[in-house]
């Protein structure tokens, strides 16, 4: 390796957001981080929303917050109701005076 030209690799302390300091190695003196090991949802297993701008609020609000259950039974719901129209539609179809002079 040639003198001179690599950065200093030193000890610092790295600091998040949510409090959280440790010690690392890095080529910075310092390092500020928004999200670390300690409150990363994948790390915790508990969800952890950033809201940027309102956008988690805007989009609950838009469509609610709703578990799988709900999504479930209100797929159904609307499945019940497009197939009860087709049945109107078929049945009033087949009891209609121009249906039945044309067959």
């Amino acid at each position: 390796m040639k003198e001179g030209i690599h950065p200093k690799y030193q000890v610092v302390e790295a600091r998040c957001a949510c409090g959280n300091t440790f010690k690392t190695r890095s080529t910075k003196p310092e390092l500020h981080l928004e999200i670390c090991s300690a409150c990363h949802p994948f790390f915790t297993g508990r969800q952890k929303l950033i809201d940027t701008e309102g956008r988690v609020e805007r989009f609950t609000k838009k469509f609610g917050a709703q578990t799988s259950e709900q999504r479930k039974t209100a797929a159904k719901a609307v499945k019940a109701t497009k197939a009860a129209t087709t049945t109107k539609k078929k049945t009033a179809t087949a009891k209609s005076p121009k249906a039945s002079a044309n067959a």
